[in-house]
């Protein structure tokens, strides 16, 4: 075995040396705010690092107990938005959840937080252009091709629920994050 090669593996057969692996489609939305898709064990040590206070989570399935006991251990409250994969004619985004998810967003106090969804492309994605559109006040041109950079391919439905939503949210300035501009 060559230096290098042995090198390496005693780095990570190191029991301090934990690797660092994002959850599927992690990216920054502002500052203390992340989007995902669902996060697994493996992301943990990662998630760890960005000291969460809160998970906002939108989705129809109930949170893997791996996740709940997760979040216990590092005092990480939970938001649970029931919202299926839309699914149109049948199953449309709910309004009342994103606009209940947009207040948790509003209220720097739960900051540094992570938004997910099972794979973190339409559903999340339909939060995320929610906050371009009324909190950060993004053209629907961007808001739009952001969208697409995590959800390429999805039908128009959450494009059309993007471009009609409107919702009114009661900011308290005094906890309103400082990248809402108010």
């Amino acid at each position: 075995m060559s230096s290098s090669m042995h090198s390496t593996a005693n780095f990570f057969d190191r029991p301090e040396t934990k690797l660092m692996v994002p959850p599927l489609n992690f990216a920054m939305v502002a500052s203390g705010v992340y989007r995902s898709g669902h996060p697994l064990p493996i992301n943990f040590p990662f998630l760890e690092k960005l000291k969460l206070k809160t998970i906002i989570y939108l989705g129809e399935q109930e949170l893997r107990q791996s996740n709940l006991n997760w979040a216990v251990k590092h005092n990480v409250k939970i938001f649970h938005f029931k919202m299926e994969s839309c699914k149109l004619p049948f199953i449309e985004n709910d309004p009342e959840a994103i606009t209940a998810a947009l207040k948790v967003v509003c209220d720097s106090r739960n900051y540094p937080m992570l938004m997910h969804s099972n794979k973190g492309k339409h559903r999340v994605g339909v939060l995320v252009g929610a906050i371009r559109k009324l909190l950060q006040k993004w053209s629907l041109a961007s808001v739009f091709d952001e969208y697409g950079q995590f959800a390429a391919g999805k039908e128009d439905s959450d494009i059309e629920f993007i471009e009609i939503f409107h919702t009114k949210l009661d900011i308290d300035v005094r906890y309103a994050p400082a990248w809402i501009p108010i």
